[in-house]
């Protein structure tokens, strides 16, 4: 059977709408462990639908090295030394970067700001966390960003004129959930899972994208972000708030990474698949000659990773800092991608990636990798499945560069109409670029009430927006 992945990439916005109609404008700026972006979306409120306005992407490695004085709080997972003020410079040149490339102006044409960082999944302790944080605030603020335009307005007369007459902030206020998500109760996202953040901006980021091919994308459902590392969740289906009932950790691209890295192709300790061209997939007929070493490979290779449940009293699962007691006290479900223990088998992916492109070619190695990628989308869900988080309409979106990139998409809706989740897969499943960015374009939303009742986020699949039910939970 022949499947058709429903790919969004939304459209870009031209200068003079932008300036001209009700567009909010969100850069979203995040430092990741292979890349640091500076996303600029547009939202038009007559619509509800989120434009790209423009992108810039350097890689993390390249911030400058420390100063003598100056104190390292943390390392991305290569091992690439960070302070407070590097990361400070490089949150400010990469936003300051973007918003001309856009021809804007910060002051006057970014009306809000939203931060984050995938690098804390390889941190130890909170405050290491928490110094990054500061860190991504201290470049925002020294990029130019009025400090209001980071925090949830006080009333509506905080909020730009023009977008006042969008705003709900009179009849519900940003109560902590996310596109009618609430984040794991009881507990702060660092304790239940070191990048929760970049889980709950992954989740409503697919939410809107999914806007842009008529798919439903509500609760519940299932996200899924593969960037260096794994993030994501698992919503029920409760009303009117959906409850995050499970989290994925551990590796992501990270596997495509150790994989290249066995090749002479790129640095064997800090190179990615990025550094590769992706331009090299394989054509039908040579993949239908090559497919017997291309899945044999790819299980080889599935046998070095780990994915499961979490178990219990386990303090780091595939790198990234958990909780799995404090997990269980709240009924979340921690599920886990690893390599041998916290990458102890990495270098088993590289010896068998050098293998394949010794006796093959890179066109094969891809084909292998988005194999093997793929099979773990249907792991991890098989055993969301076993656990019994997945529901007759849970829908499941993709995001991130090891998850939407080559033949993935096609694979992935293959394996997951294995695990026989329901009869239309293409209809419930879909892969959305920059889901992060556009999760910050809804945060924004969130935190300033600027909602769009006629095309909402929040809610059930099929049901109708939700705002009638939080304003009478509100008024309790």
């Amino acid at each position: 059977m022949a499947y058709k992945p429903r790919i969004v990439e939304s459209p870009s916005v031209r200068l003079i709408d932008l300036k001209s109609k009700a567009y909010f404008i969100v850069a979203s700026v995040e430092v990741g462990n292979t890349t640091t972006k500076c996303i600029l979306t547009a939202t038009n409120l007559e619509d509800g639908k989120t434009r790209l306005v423009t992108k810039t992407v350097s890689m993390t490695r390249d911030v400058r090295p420390p100063k003598a004085d100056e104190e390292v709080f943390g390392r991305t997972l290569t091992g690439v030394e960070l302070t407070r003020q590097s990361v400070g410079e490089l949150v400010r040149d990469t936003l300051v970067g973007a918003v001309k490339k856009a021809n804007l102006d910060i002051k006057e044409d970014i009306h809000f700001v939203v931060r984050s960082t995938g690098v804390v999944a390889g941190f130890d302790t909170p405050d290491e966390v928490g110094e990054f944080i500061k860190a991504l605030a201290d470049g925002c603020l020294m990029a130019g960003v009025p400090p209001n335009r980071m925090t949830p307005p006080m009333a509506l007369s905080n909020i730009p004129e023009k977008f006042r007459k969008h705003s709900k902030l009179e009849q519900v206020v940003f109560d902590g959930a996310v596109a009618s998500v609430t984040p794991p109760t009881g507990a702060t996202g660092v304790e239940i899972v070191a990048n929760e953040m970049e889980g709950e901006l992954a989740t409503a980021g697919i939410k809107e994208g999914a806007k842009w091919v008529d798919v439903d994308f509500r609760n519940p459902c299932i996200s899924i972000d593969f960037g260096t590392t794994l993030d994501g969740r698992i919503i029920s289906p409760d009303l009117p708030y959906a409850k995050t009932i499970g989290n994925f950790c551990g590796y992501a691209g990270a596997i495509p990474d150790a994989i290249i890295q066995g090749t002479s192709l790129v640095d064997s300790k800090k190179g990615t698949a990025l550094d590769v061209s992706d331009n090299v997939s394989l054509g039908r007929l040579a993949h239908k000659l090559k497919e017997k070493a291309i899945k044999g490979y790819a299980e080889r290779i599935n046998e070095y990773i780990i994915i499961e449940k979490v178990p219990s009293g386990r303090k780091r699962y595939g790198s990234v800092p958990v909780n799995s007691e404090a997990a269980d006290e709240i009924g979340v479900v921690l599920i886990g991608c690893d390599v041998g223990h916290n990458g102890t088998d990495m270098e088993k992916l590289s010896e068998i990636g050098a293998e394949v492109y010794e006796k093959h070619d890179l066109k094969v190695l891809f084909a292998v990798i988005d194999e093997v990628m793929a099979r773990v989308v249907q792991r991890l869900v098989k055993v969301a499945q076993e656990e019994g988080l997945v529901f007759e309409d849970t829908a499941i979106g993709v995001t991130g560069r090891a998850g939407i990139t080559g033949d993935k998409p096609k694979l992935i809706l293959k394996y997951l109409q294995e695990l026989g989740i329901n009869n239309k897969i293409e209809e419930n499943v879909i892969f959305v670029d920059d889901g992060l960015a556009r999760g910050a374009a809804v945060m924004a939303r969130c935190m300033n009430s600027l909602g769009t009742t006629f095309n909402p986020l929040g809610g059930h699949r099929g049901g109708k927006c939700i705002l009638g039910q939080r304003m009478k939970l509100q008024n309790k």
